[in-house]
């Protein structure tokens, strides 16, 4: 069984470059883990184990019984999900059918494990963007340089490198690396509530609710007095009606009572699910109104305004930084080219961090301000 989970440890290694932060982590790595798990439980599932084993008179094979109640989808009576099981009812939403009953057909738990994958395939988009549109800047700027041993790797020269890439050759040419990262930063938002939605649609309407009821119904003192919000969206015993014609070419109907496993894990994947894609929403909307405050658009969107908090973050990223020497690196820098130093101290021994930025900031302090407008 831990032979199926092989393929899924690469996202468990850790990343020799971080290009991005926390919350983008959440999205593209652990939420992608998670939803693979979930596939990989609900194919092994289906592959390993049965998943429908129905129970009719002897006139008919089980077989074929179970390939058809499982391909034409299975149903429950909205009457009797309020029932109590050996009173009156087999299950819940298994009774004797009236015609004027209302009748609730499955056929969604087949598109569990597809539905299941192509999440994380959605989930993983804004990462594989990023990283095409990183193009390796951090792990070149970054290389050997995250090692606690720096006696041949932080000399003169490439210190002097950096420093001049900072002040020189490169500055004020990273605002376009700035704003791809809050594109995908946006996508990794907008994707988790559009999850929310898209799944609803898929369970017709009743995932947008399902964490809070099946809470509810869970903390219930007297739950039978209540539907059972697991059982009406994954009903583990369920009804089948098959047609047949019989030996005299007139149509017999065989009524099945199905068992369905599958659904014991479907409805515990589905309320991780809903706490979990609600966590990433509300998590990814603060992600992107944090970065977005104090951005305005005049014609294009022009550069993050809150210097302040550009200050706080360098000298929370160096530890030990003169708040002169801060001041004056982040007027001279553009947004982009604070947000690419940012990322670089998460990728450095913080030795090499400080001395870098104050390094930068001599330089700029031996220059005035209008010498890098």
């Amino acid at each position: 069984m831990l032979d199926l989970f092989a393929p899924i440890k690469c996202l468990l290694r850790q990343e020799p470059v971080h290009v991005d932060n926390v919350v983008f982590r959440l999205h593209s790595r652990v939420t992608v883990l998670l939803l693979l798990v979930c596939t990989i439980l609900v194919t092994a599932k289906q592959y390993i184990g049965e998943p429908i084993s129905c129970m009719t008179d002897s006139s008919i094979d089980k077989e074929p019984v179970n390939a058809y109640c499982w391909i034409y989808s299975t149903f429950t009576v909205i009457r009797h999900l309020k029932g109590v099981p050996g009173r009156g009812v087999a299950s819940a939403g298994v009774g004797q059918a009236l015609p004027r009953d209302e009748a609730h057909h499955h056929r969604y738990y087949q598109w569990v494990c597809f539905v299941l994958g192509l999440q994380a395939i959605l989930f993983y988009v804004p990462r594989a963007l990023w990283t095409i549109w990183e193009r390796g800047t951090i792990g070149l700027l970054s290389r050997n340089l995250e090692t606690p041993f720096l006696g041949e790797v932080w000399t003169a020269e490439r210190k002097r490198q950096l420093v001049e890439y900072f002040t020189r050759t490169n500055l004020h040419s990273h605002n376009f690396y700035a704003i791809r990262f809050f594109v995908c930063e946006l996508l990794n938002c907008l994707n988790s509530m559009g999850q929310i939605y898209a799944l609803d649609v898929f369970l017709e309407g009743q995932f947008r609710r399902y964490g809070p009821l099946v809470s509810a119904f869970v903390a219930e003192k007297n739950p039978h007095d209540r539907i059972d919000p697991m059982a009406r969206l994954f009903p583990k015993v369920t009804k089948c009606t098959i047609h047949t014609f019989g030996p005299a070419g007139s149509v017999q109907t065989h009524d099945a009572l199905c068992v369905l496993p599958l659904n014991v894990v479907n409805e515990k994947i589905f309320v991780v699910l809903w706490f979990w894609l609600v966590f990433l929403a509300c998590v990814g909307c603060l992600a992107v109104i944090y970065r977005y405050t104090g951005w305005c658009c005049i014609h294009v969107i022009v550069v993050f305004s809150q210097r302040w908090t550009r200050v706080y973050l360098l000298r929370g990223a160096v530890r030990v930084l003169e708040r002169s020497k801060a001041e004056c690196v982040v007027r001279v820098f553009h947004f982009g080219d604070w947000f690419l130093l940012y990322q670089l101290a998460q990728n450095v021994n913080p030795i090499v961090y400080r001395e870098l930025v104050n390094e930068i900031a001599e330089a700029f302090a031996r220059k005035s301000f209008a010498d890098f407008v």
